[in-house]
């Protein structure tokens, strides 16, 4: 069977090797020396100044709208994983959403200002598939409006925007590192900020509010990292760079043989040096995608739709009509996109979809 995606896994020995270290201070949570370790060595691999790691994904977005939502309306795209508008929700703020450019699939910047409210407190955009907002419009926007913005980094670890890590827009970003993603600790994920004093607010936040063992700054919850998750993520970061090219081989062999007569690629953002995280593909109708995808899975070949549903359609979140985005949520499909996925299977892939398309 192909998966959408198969988890990188550094050899065993060198994950029980870093591991080994957890067993020997018998310290396995409460920020040790792994997880202290890895923080630096991304601050570095990543050129930023801060960042604090954390058990997931979305703990990170959770504690930014906590800190800088403040139960307001939350200016939002519909076309993310559900984890963006749940987290809204979660915090007791208002999602609303705005439409996805056609081509780039992120918010739409010039919409933006349509949907402000004397409600509003934030921007919570998403980089889709690692492809950066229009980072600029939308800082001009909040400064205008005094408003924050958080930015729902989940695939873009390791993008540079115009020579800048992406995790550096915004006043807060937040990443995931989970088992699929390109860089991964099994479960985990990241909070960043330049500016000190949120710093300071969002790591008390993520340590149940601590101010040592006895005191407490404010209100906190858990959003700790284990050591076990640390030392994957130490196995895995050498290998970064072998990563990534052979995930930009997958993604040049499909945009070299797949046929664009009747599909549509995601345009990445010009200045962007991206890290081919996803490839999703746009069929012209839905009809035409759930036809091809019946016929992959016949083979045991399983892309995934993604993002689907558009989320200003879920129950707990309904918002007016987003046609782009309802458009492009049932047309999308992500295609098998892994470190070893070898040419014969990449073959198979093609043939089937570029003879079924119709």
């Amino acid at each position: 069977m192909i998966n959408v995606t198969k988890t990188f896994l550094p050899p065993q020995e060198e994950y029980n090797d870093i591991l080994k270290r957890a067993w020997d201070k018998q310290w396995l949570t409460n920020r040790g020396e792994l997880v202290l370790e890895l923080e630096q060595k991304l601050k570095q691999y990543l050129t930023i100044s801060n960042i604090i790691i954390t058990n997931n994904g979305t703990i990170p977005l959770q504690i930014a709208l906590k800190l800088l939502g403040k139960g307001g309306e939350i200016i939002t795209t519909p076309f993310s994983y559900v984890a963006s508008t749940a987290a809204i929700v979660w915090e007791n703020c208002t999602p609303v959403f705005v439409d996805i450019h056609p081509d780039y699939l992120t918010i739409d910047e010039t919409k933006i200002e349509a949907a402000i409210t004397n409600k509003t407190t934030a921007i919570l955009a998403t980089h889709v598939f690692g492809n950066p907002c229009n980072v600029e419009v939308i800082e001009a926007i909040a400064k205008k409006y005094h408003l924050k913005v958080i930015y729902d980094a989940a695939h873009s670890f390791g993008v540079n925007y115009k020579g800048i890590s992406l995790f550096d827009y915004g006043d807060i970003s937040t990443c995931s590192f989970h088992a699929t993603k390109v860089f991964h600790t099994g479960e985990g994920g990241a909070m960043f900020t330049n500016d000190e004093a949120l710093y300071h607010q969002l790591f008390y936040s993520h340590n149940f509010g601590h101010n040592g063992p006895l005191d407490f700054y404010g209100l906190g919850i858990n959003g700790k990292i284990s050591e076990l998750q640390a030392a994957m993520g130490l196995a895995v970061l050498p290998y970064m760079e072998m990563i990534l090219g052979e995930r930009k081989i997958v993604i040049d062999f499909y945009n070299a043989n797949l046929d664009f007569s009747k599909l549509k690629a995601i345009k990445i953002r010009k200045n962007t040096d991206w890290n081919y995280s996803y490839y999703p593909i746009i069929f012209e109708n839905e009809a035409q995608l759930l036809s091809v995808e019946k016929v992959l899975n016949e083979h045991q070949i399983m892309p995934r739709r993604y993002f689907y549903p558009s989320l200003n359609t879920i129950n707990y979140a309904k918002g007016q009509t987003m046609p782009i985005s309802e458009s492009i949520a049932s047309r999308i499909l992500c295609l098998p996109l892994f470190v070893g996925l070898g040419e014969k299977d990449l073959r198979s892939i093609i043939d089937i979809i570029n003879i079924n398309l119709c």
